[in-house]
């Protein structure tokens, strides 16, 4: 096994150094023909093309909102004045990957990459978009963003800027005296550390590192003295996650499910250094934020993937369940006003911003999407299921299932989202209301390993367990089989980059399960995959799938990759990978492809040169989606 793996190494290392031997799989963008409104089904590319705001939040004055889209080709930044409605877009080019509010409100800081290596440059821009700075050049390091302090000051942020391999907590100084901005390297980490928020008109940052992909430890950094203090360091890892400081400083909220099942919501206090629990139940609690000056708490509780808000007065120890359309929320209000901005993607809309009034919890629909011509009328939300594995393990999913009346059962597809430590959870996704529309059901599945049930259950599939998770999926469909649904005689199963490698592995180790597979940015052999990981995938799989500088896991892999069962693979497979994917290299795809072709199977392969581990420019995703409803119309479909 040990030749076997170096020969794969080899093997892979050899694909990247030269060119792809099948120019035809590079994709060529044609002409959009999206049918007309009237059409139904709807045509794919109709689908793709509704779209709405994503990543939005409030300036700290309350008066601007932010937010992302593509709607323009790329991602990029935009803004709505609220007073007047007023919406412009304030930046162009290659597309931006995330933002932040400077603390004056009048500026925002942006990441951007070079087509989706996820080496990010940052640059401070206006809100009138007439002036803008280069705050952190492009470089070869991995940077992770993190907030800017009370003033506006401080700004800090991860890098490997030192080795290529450990995430550094550094802090550019914007009144240095200086007309170049230099960083300054504020704690020298080993592995993945990340800044979260500072404390306000005080001194301390809380940071956290890396335990695995659903753990973590907390520290609070002093940028005084650059001294690190343990604040959180379990014994069994456990979730820390939506930090948020309370007006005055002294404390801070968050989430955990340290010593339980689900994340609550929690409060650690500084000068006693004591924590305690102030909302916890059946479901996780998510997006934490402090409203008002600190009047109000407010959050999300995940049940079963659909979202819903929760309002809390401090003062008054109210609390309250605003009703919002279905869907999943992320939050966002400002230091100053009373208006909370909730941010909604759900079955029938690919994205929503809407104001809500805290003192009287009256709503405001502030940015629609544009649906391209799709009435959100007709599109279909899913029902939350629950299944059982030959263990015992209860699996979850979300089934969607199409309106249309047949004189037969609908084929199925499966859905595996990535992660693995991720959730399927009711957002938009245009390709499963194309599907339904097609007739398809699906089923959105939550494997063993997925969040959102507890801890537990997300830790079912770690290290030596990883292939109990791949046989959920045969589970599931012996489970629908019996319902009596659907027909699982045509059933395909596809997936995102964890989502992928389970598509490859169960194609392989289950080959008359499933009638055809796609696999996105997945991994082949995870011995390759884990040597070449960008850094903070790195610091993660350490306790997601164990050491691989070790030799038991080098052993392990190298027998236990869909790469060792690829030749028992015998139905259509469907690939896409981006050359500059710095997460799963394009080798994981290109290997699992050549061989599949040498042995005779129909074989597309989607092999973008411009993209990463996504899919983030507007012609590519539309070429991607045409080319994967051809393929299911020919081998699932008809």
């Amino acid at each position: 096994m040990k030749m076997f793996f170096f020969i794969t190494l080899l093997f892979a290392q050899s694909l990247l150094s030269k060119e792809w031997p099948y120019p035809q799989d590079t994709p060529q963008t044609k002409p959009i023909n999206i049918g007309t409104a009237s059409d139904r089904p709807y045509d794919i590319s109709r689908l793709i093309l509704a779209r709405g705001p994503y990543n939005a939040s409030l300036n700290p004055q309350g008066t601007i909102v932010a937010y992302m889209s593509d709607v323009s080709g790329a991602p990029q930044l935009w803004l709505m004045h609220i007073k007047v409605k007023k919406v412009t877009q304030l930046t162009f080019g290659n597309g931006i990957t995330n933002y932040l509010w400077h603390p004056n409100g009048k500026e925002l800081i942006y990441g951007a990459d070079n087509n989706g290596d996820e080496r990010e440059a940052f640059n401070l821009i206006s809100i009138d978009g007439l002036h803008e700075k280069i705050v952190l050049p492009f470089s070869d390091a991995y940077r992770v963003p993190g907030w800017f302090d009370a003033s506006g000051r401080h700004f800090a942020y991860s890098s490997t800027e030192r080795n290529g391999r450990d995430f550094d907590i550094y802090v550019v100084d914007f009144n240095a005296q200086s007309n170049k901005l230099t960083p300054r390297l504020m704690y020298q980490a080993e592995y993945f550390f990340r800044p979260h928020q500072w404390q306000p008109n005080g001194e301390h940052l809380i940071v956290t590192e890396a335990v695995g992909e659903d753990g973590a430890n907390v520290y609070l950094l002093n940028n005084s003295n650059g001294k690190m203090s343990s604040v959180f360091k379990p014994q069994i890892p456990s979730n820390y996650d939506n930090f948020v400081w309370s007006g005055s400083g002294e404390s801070f909220y968050f989430t955990s499910n340290e010593g339980q099942e689900m994340n609550a919501l929690r409060q650690y206090d500084l000068s006693s250094a004591t924590e305690r629990i102030l909302f916890s139940g059946v479901y996780d609690i998510e997006s934490v934020q402090v409203c008002m000056q600190g009047k109000y708490l407010v959050w999300t509780t995940n049940e079963s993937g659909f979202d819903k808000l929760h309002i809390y007065h401090l003062q008054r120890d109210n609390q309250q369940q605003i009703p919002l359309p279905q869907g999943v929320y992320s939050l966002s209000c400002a230091e100053q006003g009373k208006d909370l901005l909730v941010r909604i993607t759900g079955p029938t809309t690919p994205g929503s911003v809407y104001l809500v009034d805290l003192t009287n919890q009256q709503t405001e629909l502030l940015l629609a999407p544009n649906m391209a011509g799709v009435d959100n009328e007709e599109m279909l939300s899913p029902i939350a299921v629950s299944m059982p594995a030959r263990d015992g393990v209860t699996i979850y999913g979300l089934l969607y299932l199409p309106r249309s009346k047949q004189d037969t059962l609908p084929p199925i597809i499966f859905n595996v989202h990535g992660g693995p430590t991720s959730q399927s959870r009711a957002s938009w996704k245009p390709a499963i209301q194309y599907l339904l529309g097609k007739g398809v059901a699906v089923l959105d599945i939550n494997v063993r390993g997925s969040t959102g049930f507890g801890k537990t259950y997300a830790q079912l599939d770690n290290q030596e367990k990883r292939l109990d998770s791949v046989r959920d999926l045969v589970d599931a469909l012996a489970w629908l089989k019996k319902e009596g649904t659907v027909n699982v005689e045509r059933s395909a199963v596809m997936g995102r980059s964890y989502g992928g490698y389970m598509v490859n592995a169960v194609m392989g180790a289950y080959p008359d399960a499933f009638s055809a597979g796609i696999s996105i940015v997945g991994v082949a052999d995870w011995v390759t995959a884990l040597n070449t990981a960008s850094p903070a995938l790195k610091a993660s799989d350490r306790i997601e799938y164990g050491d691989i500088n070790k030799t038991r896991w080098q052993k392990f892999y190298a027998e236990n990759s869909p790469i060792n069962t690829v030749h028992k693979i015998n139905a259509p497979m469907f690939y896409e990978h981006g050359v500059n994917d710095p997460r799963d290299p394009v080798a994981e795809s290109d290997i699992m492809v050549k061989t599949l072709r040498e042995k005779g199977l129909p074989v597309t392969y989607l092999r973008f040169p411009d993209e990463g581990h996504g899919i983030s420019k507007v012609v590519n995703q539309v070429t991607f989606y045409q080319q994967l409803a051809n393929f299911l119309q020919v081998h699932l479909i008809d």
